[in-house]
């Protein structure tokens, strides 16, 4: 996933709930598939800049040389101004990516 491509904002914004919560009619509900999506976002960050960082490591022990990579520095930097992944949750949910389904309410419907 192409985390620039977003549209998220990358600071805090006030959302209005009662729009938030028009789809599931039950914020709690609305605030738990935001925050299930974006621990998967996090994972997924986490992972490729793990990958990315990989690249860099030196599998030498010795504490006393400490190697600062300029492109290492860049790629920390490139991830650190990045939206949070709650925000980029979010904006996915109020533009209606996000699947989602409660089985309690489906076995209602039978």
């Amino acid at each position: 996933m192409d985390y620039k491509k977003t549209n998220a904002p990358s600071n805090t914004v006030t959302r209005d709930m009662i729009q938030l919560s028009a789809d599931t009619d039950n914020i709690y509900e609305t605030v738990k598939i935001i925050s299930k999506r974006a621990n998967q976002i996090s994972v997924e960050m986490k992972s490729d800049l793990e990958k990315k960082l990989q690249e860099f490591a030196s599998f030498n022990d010795n504490l006393e040389e400490v190697f600062e990579n300029r492109e290492q520095i860049e790629i920390s930097r490139y991830y650190e101004k990045l939206p949070k992944p709650v925000l980029i949750s979010t904006q996915e949910y109020l533009e209606g990516k996000v699947y989602y389904k409660n089985p309690a309410k489906e076995k209602e419907n039978f």
